[in-house]
């Protein structure tokens, strides 16, 4: 091999090669980074556009725990264990001040106006829960077994009243709503234990 052979052998060997545009520099790649800050972007806005305010999620508490007012106003009478019956009686106290506190708070924050013909999709879901409950209540009622059925739905929805309660502390800043939720929540983590612990061997 002569030597520009040789020289020109050296220099295709050392001359890069042309290689495909790496995924980082390609179109698609891009394509895909801004249809994930889309989507992104997407769900920020709607959360902040259909997230249920303050307002609205106070004025859905209310009416939710005074439908389950109304189901302890109907059947505390039937229940037998003197002890479930002061519990539920002591259950209802706290529900009929945390709604008068509720009630006071919206009136004054929001000039919320308790008639029957407001809020008609909120009433709405809070009479469903109510409904169901009812009935729950009147099948237990008729198969004898109120007492147990009852402890532990009133448990059930101690739980899911406390849950709604701690969700709204967390959202909201407003010193004299958190107080008020404090107050409730503290009343029945107390009540809890009873329904949840009631046995009608005891």
């Amino acid at each position: 091999m002569d030597g520009q052979n040789y020289l020109n052998k050296i220099s295709q060997e050392a001359r890069p090669v042309k290689t495909e545009k790496g995924f980082l520099k390609s179109p698609k790649f891009f394509g895909i980074i801004g249809a994930l800050i889309a989507i992104f972007v997407i769900i920020i806005v709607g959360s902040s556009l259909g997230g249920e305010s303050i307002k609205e999620q106070g004025i859905s508490f209310k009416f939710y725990i005074d439908g389950i007012s109304e189901v302890i106003g109907e059947y505390q009478d039937y229940i037998k264990s003197p002890k479930l019956r002061s519990s539920s009686a002591a259950l209802g106290a706290v529900l009929s001040s945390t709604s008068k506190n509720i009630t006071s708070y919206l009136t004054d924050k929001y000039d919320f106006k308790e008639d029957s013909g407001s809020y008609p999709k909120l009433r709405e879901e809070a009479n469903l829960s109510k409904d169901t409950l009812l009935n729950d209540m009147f099948n237990a009622k008729i198969s004898g077994t109120l007492d147990r059925i009852y402890a532990y739905k009133m448990a059930y929805e101690i739980s899911l009243i406390m849950n709604e309660e701690a969700d709204i502390y967390d959202r909201t800043s407003d010193d004299a709503l958190k107080t008020m939720i404090d107050t409730s929540y503290d009343s029945l983590e107390n009540l809890y234990k009873d329904f949840d612990d009631f046995s009608e061997s005891k």
